[in-house]
Formats: C-alpha cells, sequence, structure tokens
C-alpha cells in the first residue's frame, strides 16, 4: 500500500512532491462530492486503462479500508451503474480525449435515478485524469517494475529517499496523512484472506448447487456484451490478492475493470480544411476557463491544480536546457506543446518547427510512448534516451508528461461540462 517508489522519483524535486501529495490528499481524503469508496474505484478504473497494476493494487487496498463492497472488486459488472456509466469517458480521456462532447456530460447527467451532479462529475473527471496521468509517471519512471529485480525504482534518490509518503513529507500537516500510506497491513491481510475464504465457499456453493440442477458443472463465464469482453470471475480481483503466505500481492487480472480493452490511442489527425478539430488555447484555456470552473463546482481543487502546474512550469532546468542549447523556459515549453498537439491541442503563438529543433527523436519517441501509451514504456527506452543526462533531469520530463497531460484531458473535459451547461 505504500507509493515509496513513486516518492522516491518525485522527491528529487521536493518542491513539486509537496504539491503533488496535497493535491492528491485532497482528491481522495477530504471533504468532496464522491464518497471515499466510490474516489479509490474510480482511480482503480483509470489506472486499468493502462494496465497499471502499481496503481490499482494501491486502490485496491485503500478501496476495502474505506468500507467499500469486496464484491466490487469482481469486475464492473458487479458495480451499481452509476459507477459503470462513467467507462465511456473514462476510456475516451484516457487515449482520445478530444472525442469528449457536452452529449456524453448530458448522458451522466440525466439518466434517471443513476444520475450524477455536476459536482460529483467534475470530481471524478479531476480523478480520471490525475490517475492517467500519474500512470504515465509510474510508467515512465519505471516505478511499475520496482517490486521486481532491477527495478529502476531500487535506485537511492538524493531525497527522501527509502520512506513512505508519511515520513516523507513529516512536518507537513496536510502532506503527513496523505497518499494511502502507513496502512493497517496487517488487519488488511486478515480482511482480504476471510473476504477471499468466504468468496471461495460462495463459489463452492453456487458450483454445487448448479452441478445438482444442470448435471453438470460451470465455471466462471467471459460474458460478451456488443462485443466487449467483461470478466465474471467470480474470483477474479480478489484471490489474487492473497497469496500462499498470506501476503498482499494485488489483483492479478485487470480486464475485469475496463470494457473495449483495444481502444487506445490514435494520432490526432489534423485537416487543413476542417480547423474544429483543432483545441485552440486561445479560445478555451486553463487559466481563464477550466480553473474557475473547476474551483466553482469542486471548492478549492482549482487552487491545488493551478499551484501544481506552476510548480512544474517552475522546476529548475537550467541544466538540460544548456545541454540543448536554449533557454530553461523555451526548453520547457517545447516540450509541453509538444505533448498538447499529440492530443490536438495548440497554441497560436508557437512556432511548432521549434520542437524539431529542441527535442531529439528518441526523447520525443520517449515522450510519446509514456503519454499516450504509457503500458509499452520499457526500461530499455527510459535509458536510450539523454543518456548523459542525469536521472533527475529524466524525473524532470516525466513530471512535465504527467502535467501536461492531466491539464490536455481537463481542458477537454471541462470545455464538454461548459458547453453543456451553456
Amino acid at each position: 500500500g505504500r507509493l515509496e517508489a513513486v516518492t522516491q522519483q518525485m522527491g528529487y524535486h521536493p518542491q513539486y512532491l509537496d504539491s503533488f501529495l496535497k493535491t492528491q490528499h485532497y482528491l481522495m481524503h477530504m471533504d468532496g462530492p464522491l464518497p471515499f469508496d466510490c474516489r479509490h474505484y474510480i482511480a482503480i478504473m483509470a489506472a486499468a486503462r493502462h494496465q497499471c497494476r502499481y496503481l490499482v493494487n494501491l486502490h485496491v487496498l485503500q478501496f476495502l479500508r474505506a468500507g467499500g463492497d469486496p464484491q466490487w472488486l469482481r469486475g464492473l459488472d458487479f458495480i451499481p451503474p452509476k459507477l459503470r456509466n462513467l467507462n465511456e469517458i473514462n476510456k475516451i480521456l484516457a487515449h482520445r480525449p478530444w472525442l469528449i462532447t457536452k452529449e456524453h456530460i448530458e448522458k451522466l447527467l440525466k439518466i434517471s435515478e443513476w444520475s450524477w451532479s455536476l459536482a460529483e462529475l467534475v470530481h471524478a473527471v479531476v480523478l480520471l485524469a490525475h490517475c492517467h496521468a500519474l500512470a504515465s509517471f509510474v510508467f515512465g519512471c519505471g516505478c511499475e517494475q520496482d517490486e521486481g529485480p532491477g527495478g529502476r525504482g531500487s535506485l537511492k534518490p538524493s531525497s527522501p529517499g527509502n520512506q513512505c509518503f508519511c515520513e516523507a513529507t513529516a512536518g507537513n500537516p496536510v502532506s503527513a496523512q496523505s497518499l494511502d500510506s502507513c496502512m493497517e497491513l496487517d488487519s488488511l491481510r486478515e480482511r482480504m484472506q476471510r473476504i477471499h475464504v468466504e468468496t471461495e465457499g460462495r463459489e463452492e456453493m453456487r458450483l454445487l448447487q448448479q452441478d445438482r440442477e444442470e448435471g453438470e458443472g460451470q465455471g466462471a463465464e467471459v460474458a460478451v456484451q456488443d462485443g466487449t469482453e467483461h470478466c465474471s470471475d467470480p474470483s477474479a480481483g480478489l484471490s489474487p490478492l492473497t497469496d500462499t503466505d498470506g501476503e498482499v500481492t494485488g489483483a492479478t487480472n485487470l480486464a475485469c475493470y475496463m470494457q473495449d480493452p483495444d481502444f487506445g490511442y490514435q494520432d490526432f489527425a489534423r485537416r487543413d480544411d476542417d480547423q474544429t478539430q483543432v483545441f485552440r488555447v486561445q479560445d478555451y484555456s486553463w487559466e481563464d476557463h477550466g480553473f474557475s470552473l473547476v474551483n466553482r463546482l469542486y471548492s478549492d481543487i482549482g487552487h491545488l491544480l493551478d499551484e501544481k502546474f506552476r510548480m512544474v512550469d517552475g522546476l529548475q532546468s537550467s541544466a538540460m536546457a544548456k545541454r540543448q542549447g536554449c533557454e530553461p523556459s523555451v526548453f520547457k515549453r517545447g516540450i509541453w506543446n509538444y505533448i498538447h498537439c499529440m492530443f490536438g491541442i495548440r497554441y497560436d503563438d508557437y512556432d511548432y518547427a521549434e520542437v524539431n529543433q529542441l527535442l531529439e527523436r528518441m526523447l520525443k519517441v520517449y515522450i510519446k510512448t509514456v503519454t499516450c501509451y504509457p503500458e509499452k514504456t520499457n526500461s530499455e527506452m527510459f535509458d536510450r534516451f539523454w543518456k548523459q543526462f542525469k536521472h533527475s533531469e529524466k524525473v524532470h520530463v516525466n513530471l512535465l508528461i504527467l502535467e501536461a497531460r492531466m491539464q490536455a484531458e481537463l481542458l477537454y473535459a471541462l470545455q464538454a461540462i461548459t458547453q453543456y451547461m451553456i
């Protein structure tokens, strides 16, 4: 249940780490429109889109700790329709956020007893974007492979070292409570083992009853609806949580937490004859539009997100820029605008020819992979780009990816919400 691998990497930039912790703590643990168990389940759904076992396992534990119904861990077929209705925007935001429309928003807000309120939906959208972007960071910095031998997360940073989030932020009253660390793992193990035993018992009784009724045993099925596979295995997401020694190991089958697994990123095609496809920041920006909307519907989160965006922009990058022969602000803007460009977001005052001048080919390949399909990132890619650069500088690039991607998803979702409200 600890995120020490993430802490280690972000610890190279302690000011950013502090800002990140405050935002994460507020999203998951402070007053807000959504129940606490639902917040963690939404995080599970978001992380599963990128097959990020690291984050799924963390939030499975936190979901149970928050009193969540263990049956929900059997998959999307076992959760309330209201939550399941988030599937579509989760899928689109994770891979092709430019497809979000006001109709998607209207559908969620007008579904009889399963309708979302605007405040709940804004909270959910911020959670989805946050977890999608964090999955990029987890893969980009090697945290997903951290538990295995030779994982990059085992590299020792200068700060804060081998600590959980509580220890790393000691002295900060907000952050010290944060990020799902220092959990009662012993009691969780016991609870999860009990869930596992109870689930196995129920499944055994069900099979015995089917044997009597049908004359033959029938195992778990995979139901196919509309061409989409759903995991209907009653033990999926539960039995893998404990191994033979009773240790918490986490869910092994992530397919049960998502629909349409083949839906992924496609290059945003800009057609000169259809300028409406392009998202122009001059027409809808975070500073002028997104910030005020999200802050009005989900109190104070706008300030925390804005601080985080500003913090990553203010990180020192003089060494990186010097090696590229340009000013730090120019270099960082090149990375940020390249990421936004991949999602169809354009800045009229920017010369995109600079991107090819500033970013070498291997760096661009790395950025695109971590941003658009992070689950395909491997250690070789991490090692091959910027061989002469420090590890902290590579982490800095991943922080830029995290924040630029999150802002891109938020811009599309908040614009759709604005259009619905209008």
